[in-house]
Formats: structure tokens, sequence, C-alpha cells
């Protein structure tokens, strides 16, 4: 029910091998990582990858989970020019949003939610597909994995986050505004598989915490449709 700002995933059912740090919040399985790299076993580290960016045109298909809620949905995630829209659930599904980035604003518009009463359309001035990746480049690369599917998926694991206030290391008070975990293609830094979104972004959600888990990630157009709500005037 929140759009993909600076937050992201984690794999299910990754094999460990060695050098393994356990991410953030997996939802299933064990997750495997190397980003500890070879440094001491005779053998020079693996050069950090280029972090994730979000193409201008794709289209996929895969599901939304609220693993708190026990609710997994249909999600579409597309893009086209530049514009972008996910789509979750739908309505005969207990759970049914979308959010864009649509001409230089970012949208969310949640029609339905377990305890959700009020379904305004949201919208964030100012924010593109550039801000949307000028983020990712701040990411951190915590390691190569392999989502256990079929097909199996070697990725590239990335942590990205937003914390206030912007202080020194030390003992100062500080709060997480958004975490998560992106997982993209390791041979394409544009093909995402899989992303958890936590923090206050996920409001509505008891444990503060959703996942998009693809199927398929296609770089060609897809279709991005402003919900007539969203429309101005407003």
């Amino acid at each position: 029910m929140t759009a993909l700002v600076l937050a992201a995933g984690t794999p299910v059912g990754a094999q460990p091998r060695t050098g393994t740090v356990p991410p953030f919040g997996a939802v299933a399985g064990v997750v495997s990582g190397d980003a500890v790299g070879a440094v001491g076993r005779n053998a020079s580290p693996t050069p950090t990858p280029p972090p994730p960016r979000l193409p201008r045109d794709f289209r996929g298909k895969g599901k939304w989970i609220v693993r708190d809620l026990d609710i997994t949905v249909p999600f579409t995630w597309e893009g086209r020019d530049g514009d972008s829209q996910m789509t979750a659930g739908g309505p005969q599904y207990p759970i049914w949003f979308t959010n864009l980035i649509y001409r230089d604003t970012l949208y969310t518009l949640t029609y339905k939610w377990p305890g959700l009463n009020e379904h305004p359309c949201s919208r964030i001035p100012g924010f593109n597909l550039e801000a949307l990746n000028e983020g990712f480049e701040k990411a951190r690369f915590v390691g190569r994995e392999t989502l256990r599917r079929t097909p199996e998926r070697r990725v590239n694991h990335w942590r990205v986050g937003v914390v206030v206030p912007e202080l020194p290391p030390g003992n100062h008070p500080r709060l997480p505004l958004a975490l998560g975990d992106i997982y993209v293609d390791e041979e394409d830094r544009g093909t995402f598989w899989q992303v958890l979104q936590f923090g206050i972004q996920n409001l509505y959600d008891p444990e503060l915490d959703e996942w998009l888990v693809m199927d398929t990630f296609e770089h060609r157009p897809g279709t991005v449709t402003l919900p007539q709500r969203c429309d101005p005037p407003w």
C-alpha cells in the first residue's frame, strides 16, 4: 500500500554459502551472501557491482505479500517513458492499491485495506524516476545471493534506508523512517526480482513491512494509468 521510494527485499529460500551475513527480515528459507568477499582466503575480493537502477520501460508480474496479515495478492509493476505504476490485488481481494510515479509526482491510492475506511489519493510533487535512482545510488551492497525458486535467480542484494536526523556516528537519538532490501539480477541491475519495504511508509500494516516478489520482469514498455480519483483538479 506504499510506493517504492527508498525501501526494498530479501530472498525467498536462498542457499547458504561461506561468509553468509543474515539479511533483514527474510520471507522464508535461508539466505546466502558473500558480501565479505574472499579476503583472507588467498583471493582478491570481488568488485562491488553498480547499484540498482529502475529502467524507463519495463513490465512484470508477481505477488504482494503481507505476512503478518496472512495475505498474498497478485501484483504488477510497469513503466513507460520514465513513469511507473505498481498495482496490488483488486476489487475481489482484501488488499487493493496502486502507486505511481507520474509526471514528476508520486501518487498512492489505497482502494482496500483491512480496517481502512478512508481512501484518499496522496500526492508528493517533485518526485520522479531520476530522484528514485539517485536514492538507489546511496544503497549499500550486502552480497551476491541465489533465490531458491523455479527458476533460480542469481541476484545482488542491496540495502537502503532513511534515518533522521542525519548526525555523525556516536550516541545520538535517531529514528529509522524507512529501511529495506532490494534484489536485482546479477547480470542486470535494472531487473528487480524482490523487494522488502519496511518503515513508516507501511503505516497500514501492523508490522510495518510488505513484500513484492516478481515472477517475470521484461524490458519493454508497460502501461501506466493515473486513476481518475488522482487526476486534477483535486
